[in-house]
């Protein structure tokens, strides 16, 4: 529950997409966004770390808290200067940008593959093509890294 919950936090903080008021920016950079296969798989692998290394904070929920306030530039800077956050990008062949823009285009594009509809969940049709084809493989593994076991 509790790694569920940080990943609920961790998506409307690293992502303004998935909040009420997306903006222009927003959504054109989740639509550039271009997915591959090892692109999501290093994506998801990092999101796993992110998750394990951020819930070992003592103050993870304040910096989720703040997190969900900052824009994307603040964000993209706070994970730069953070040296093992920015270790486990680097590890993953991701710069913060990539991360931040990269995780919401997956989830979203899963997301709009298994049916969701609303106006905030987009998705590049080369995406939720990609999302189509690859979900069986995918969708687990987001499912572990978010911590939804099912």
């Amino acid at each position: 529950m509790r790694v569920g919950l940080l990943w609920f936090v961790l998506c409307v903080a690293a992502s303004p997409t998935l909040a009420q008021n997306i903006s222009p920016q927003q959504r054109q950079a989740v639509l550039d966004y271009q997915l591959t296969l090892p692109g999501a798989e290093h994506l998801i692998t990092a999101m796993q770390a992110m998750t394990t290394y951020l819930i070992s904070l003592p103050d993870y929920q304040e910096r989720m808290r703040k997190s969900a306030t900052m824009t994307a530039a603040d964000r993209i800077a706070q994970i730069e200067m953070d040296p093992k956050a920015a270790a486990i990008l680097k590890q993953n062949s991701l710069t913060a940008r990539d991360y931040l823009i990269g995780v919401p285009a997956l989830r979203m594009a899963l997301m709009a593959a298994e049916g969701a509809t609303t106006p905030n969940i987009v998705a590049s049709p080369a995406n939720l093509a990609f999302a189509k084809a690859n979900l069986a493989q995918l969708k687990p593994k987001m499912d572990a890294a978010d911590g939804l076991r099912r």
